[in-house]
C-alpha cells in the first residue's frame, strides 16, 4: 500500500488516547462483543493522521521504534486456526512519526527496521480501522525499566495528540495466563482488582495505578509480569487535568483476562 505521511501540523481538536485490553488473538476474527466494541470505538473515533501502539508484545532492552515504511503483521503466537495466520494489516509505516517520538522524548529511542506490527497491534487495529489506510508506527517496551519510567514516557509524548496522532495503548489489565480458564467467568481477585483500576481512573489517581505492587494478592495474581500493565500507563500519562475517561469492553473472562478498554479524551 502507497505511504500517505501526514504532516503533523497542529490541529483545532486534541486526539483522544485509547487503552484497549485485546485478548486472545481470535478476537482479530471472530464476531463478538469484544470485536464489535472495538469497531464501534474506532467509528467513534476522529480519523487519526497516524497511529503509534504500545503493544505489550514487543519488549526490548532500551526503547525502540519502528521506522521502516512498510511494517510487516507478525504472527507471533501458536496453535490458532489457519484462517488467522492468513489476517494482513499493510498500514504503511512512518519515518516521519517515528523521528517526531525520538525528538519529544527525553530518553533515547532507536529507530527499529525488523519489528512490524505484532498482534497486540494489528489484531486490534483490523477491526479499529480496517482499511489499513493510516500510517502506523509501534513503540517498544523496555522491560529494564520500573512503571513509572513507562508513564513519564507517556507524559513526553502527549504534545502527539495536538497533531493528529491517535495513541493505542494494547494489553490486559488483569492477565494471568499461568491461571486463567476456558469459561466465561472471573476469578474474584480478577473482578476486584479490575473494579479498583476503574475506581482510581475515574479519580484520576495515577500514582496509586503506577504503584500497583503494593497493593497486596489481587495485584499480584492480577499482574504476575507487567508487560501487559504497562501500555495502560502510557495512556493513563497523556491525560490532561480534567479529561474525562470511558470505558467500553470493561468485563472480565477466561478467569483471569480483563477485556476493559478505556477511553481518554
Amino acid at each position: 500500500m502507497a505511504s500517505v505521511q501526514p504532516d503533523f501540523s497542529p490541529t483545532n481538536e486534541k486526539m483522544p488516547v485509547i487503552f484497549v485490553g485485546h485478548g486472545s488473538p481470535m478476537n482479530a476474527v471472530e464476531d463478538n462483543e469484544f470485536s464489535r466494541a472495538w469497531a464501534d470505538a474506532g467509528r467513534a473515533l476522529p480519523r487519526p493522521q497516524a497511529i503509534l501502539v504500545v503493544s505489550a508484545h514487543w519488549q526490548t532492552r532500551g526503547t525502540q521504534v519502528t521506522a521502516m515504511p512498510a511494517p510487516k503483521t507478525i504472527h507471533d503466537f501458536y496453535g490458532f486456526p489457519p484462517e488467522l495466520y492468513q489476517q494482513q494489516y499493510p498500514a504503511p509505516g512512518s519515518a516521519e512519526l517515528a523521528k517526531r517520538v525520538q525528538e519529544i522524548t527525553p530518553a533515547p529511542v532507536a529507530a527499529d527496521m525488523g519489528w512490524g506490527l505484532d498482534h497486540g497491534a494489528w489484531s486490534v487495529l483490523l477491526r479499529m480501522f480496517p482499511g489499513a489506510d493510516i500510517p502506523v508506527v509501534q513503540l517498544s517496551l523496555d522491560r529494564t525499566q520500573p512503571p513509572a519510567y513507562h508513564y513519564q514516557l507517556g507524559r513526553a509524548l502527549r504534545s502527539l495528540r495536538d497533531r493528529g496522532v491517535l495513541v493505542i495503548g494494547s494489553g490486559n489489565m488483569v492477565h494471568n495466563l499461568g491461571i486463567m480458564c476456558w469459561e466465561d467467568r472471573a476469578h474474584d481477585w480478577a473482578t476486584e482488582f479490575d473494579a479498583t483500576l476503574e475506581k482510581l481512573m475515574l479519580a484520576g489517581d495515577h500514582e496509586a495505578i503506577i504503584d500497583y505492587e503494593r497493593w497486596g494478592r489481587s495485584a499480584a495474581l492480577s499482574i504476575p509480569t507487567n508487560e501487559h500493565f504497562l501500555p495502560l500507563l502510557y495512556v493513563l500519562g497523556m491525560q490532561e487535568p480534567g479529561e474525562p475517561v470511558s470505558f467500553f469492553a470493561h468485563r472480565v473472562t477466561y478467569c483471569a483476562i480483563s477485556m476493559r478498554s478505556v477511553r481518554i479524551g
